[in-house]
């Protein structure tokens, strides 16, 4: 027992550590550079796509860190557009190294929010699953294949998914196998998507042809899954 109670704090400690070295350091670059997230914001907010593209370009071989850093941030808060800085990453790293980049940058964001909401709201979120016969029941269907699925949604809100996944009994690192595995397709089309809009004029023809794909494969899942609900039946109550 007493071994017990020393894992349970040594690890409630470790967590609290590990949080207060997160905000710690997104303390720091405020106060090393004020006008940082006052500036990203209003881009974001006035989709300023061509200022966001000069401001990053502006730190030269360290826009791809600065970049990254960004997008990490936007994933962690959970309600902020990522689009936005997956286009720009696509026009200014190129589509392939644009989606790698994003790719890497939002399933770190959505896993550290992970962990986030398991270390603040994890007594409270064990105490939900265990009182509630809904919740109960939707944690037992908690898998890496349906985080995987719900990532590979194109804009799909990341807070949501991450919060009904730190809500259940999903290990960390299924929930960062479904995450890597479903960020990369929605990713690869955000990037793609938002650089071919910008640049129309030059590939207006692959632009179409992606968005009626893709729209065959999610219409195909939708229809395949509709199906295999009603063959299943209603839920067991």
């Amino acid at each position: 027992m007493k071994r017990r109670n020393w894992d349970e704090k040594g690890e409630r400690r470790f967590r609290l550590i590990l949080l207060a070295v997160l905000v710690l350091s997104l303390g720091a670059i405020h106060l090393i550079a004020p006008d940082f997230y006052p500036t990203i914001l209003r881009m974001i907010r006035e989709q300023d796509l061509e200022g966001l593209i000069a401001y990053l370009q502006s730190f030269g071989v360290w826009a791809v860190f600065v970049s990254f850093f960004i997008d990490v941030v936007i994933n962690i808060v959970g309600f902020l557009p990522s689009i936005f800085i997956s286009t720009a990453n696509g026009l200014i790293f190129g589509l392939f190294w644009g989606t790698i980049i994003s790719w890497l940058a939002e399933t770190t964001g959505v896993v550290i929010s992970f962990w986030a909401m398991r270390v603040l709201f994890r007594t409270m979120a064990m105490h939900l699953i265990e009182k509630s016969k809904t919740l109960s029941r939707l944690d037992q269907y908690e898998s890496w294949q349906a985080v995987a699925v719900a990532r590979a949604i194109p804009y799909m809100p990341n807070g949501l998914v991450t919060a009904v996944s730190a809500l259940s009994s999903m290990p960390f690192e299924r929930h960062l196998l479904g995450s890597l595995i479903g960020k990369l397709p929605s990713v690869a089309l955000e990037v793609c998507v938002g650089h071919d809009i910008v640049r129309m004029g030059e590939h207006a023809e692959r632009l179409t042809i992606i968005i009626v794909v893709v729209a065959l494969i999610y219409g195909i899942i939708w229809w395949y899954g509709r199906k295999r609900k009603k063959q299943a039946g209603p839920p067991e109550k």
